[in-house]
């Protein structure tokens, strides 16, 4: 006698083991749609809920446990609410020295409406697809969100520090940056990251070098530099960024990006050229930092090697917000 398999049944059969591939694979979290298709009713749901089996995260979202969740789980319950939605912003990877419970960041659609809901942060992006990266969770792609990070930052080194993030990696070339920086046409701060993909690409630090000329140097009164001067020594030729030969002090500009340490090397940067100013050696080191973010106490600090060298001075004031009084 040949048995027969119900087709009805084995649909039931098949839906249910989908759905518990896909809770395996976002750590015991499920959006309504899904468990509707796997075969559980919406009376089962709310069964579920009463004893404690269930419980609900975001609106039609739901964790398998009423415990604490997960920093993953929450990606999960984030994505799946806002669907189709792409982790971003800080939240592209799971966070590493930082609290765990921060909101998880998603970009949807710019065309989308969703409602927001506790610990969620949502961004809307125009033509999303293209930025996207269907990971596990799905997520923007790391050069994209780099750049969407660097047009939502509200000073100009956090831009660089966002894109710095992202340069050192091995995947990470000048070619997919300027690929993604296509696709924000509308990018604030455009040419900074235009000229700093340039300079990964070419291994120079002009935009550092333009930015020290424009922020230090001249506003601040400090004697005109000689850019790109050659000292042929001992080990061969060497250009040195900025050479005040007349005051005995170099400038070394160190524009290396992507450094896990970037911020813990401007704070040391920082300290060296407090030295610098009190010993009146003849090199100072500068970074993105002190360009970019405190440019007025950088020019304050190499004012004062510069004094000690015979600089007749003054450094100067560059307008009502200067702050290298705070030196």
């Amino acid at each position: 006698m040949t048995e027969t398999v119900d087709d009805g049944e084995a649909e039931r059969v098949h839906a249910a083991g989908l759905l518990a591939s896909q809770l395996r694979m976002q750590d015991g979290v499920a959006s309504y749609a899904q468990l509707i298709a796997g075969g559980v009713t919406r009376i089962d749901i709310e069964r579920r809920l009463r004893r404690n089996e269930l419980r609900r995260v975001h609106p039609r979202v739901y964790a398998g446990h009423t415990g604490p969740l997960t920093w993953t789980q929450r990606a999960w319950a984030a994505v799946l609410y806002a669907e189709p939605a792409f982790l971003c912003w800080i939240s592209l990877e799971q966070p590493k020295g930082r609290d765990a419970g921060d909101p998880i960041h998603v970009a949807i659609d710019k065309s989308r409406r969703v409602r927001p809901q506790d610990g969620l942060v949502i961004h809307r992006l125009a033509d999303l697809a293209p930025r996207t990266y269907g990971g596990t969770p799905p997520r923007l792609n790391v050069e994209d969100n780099a750049l969407m990070m660097a047009h939502e930052a509200r000073k100009e080194v956090d831009a660089i520090a966002a894109f710095a993030q992202v340069a050192s990696r091995t995947y990470v070339t000048a070619a997919t940056l300027r690929a993604a920086l296509e696709r924000y046409p509308s990018l604030r701060r455009r040419s900074l990251i235009a000229g700093m993909i340039d300079d990964l690409e070419a291994g120079t630090h002009s935009v550092l070098e333009h930015g020290y000329l424009a922020k230090v140097e001249r506003p601040h009164g400090l004697p005109a530099g000689k850019r790109q001067a050659l000292r042929v020594g001992p080990s061969g030729s060497q250009f040195r960024d900025v050479e005040y030969a007349a005051y005995g002090l170099v400038v070394e500009l160190d524009g290396a990006l992507g450094h896990e340490s970037w911020r813990d090397q401007a704070r040391d940067a920082d300290r060296d050229l407090d030295d610098l100013a009190q010993l009146g050696s003849v090199t100072a080191r500068l970074r993105w930092h002190q360009v970019f973010d405190t440019p007025c106490r950088t020019a304050a600090r190499v004012g004062k090697i510069l004094a000690r060298n015979g600089w007749p001075g003054p450094v100067r004031r560059c307008g009502d917000a200067c702050d290298m009084a705070k030196c």
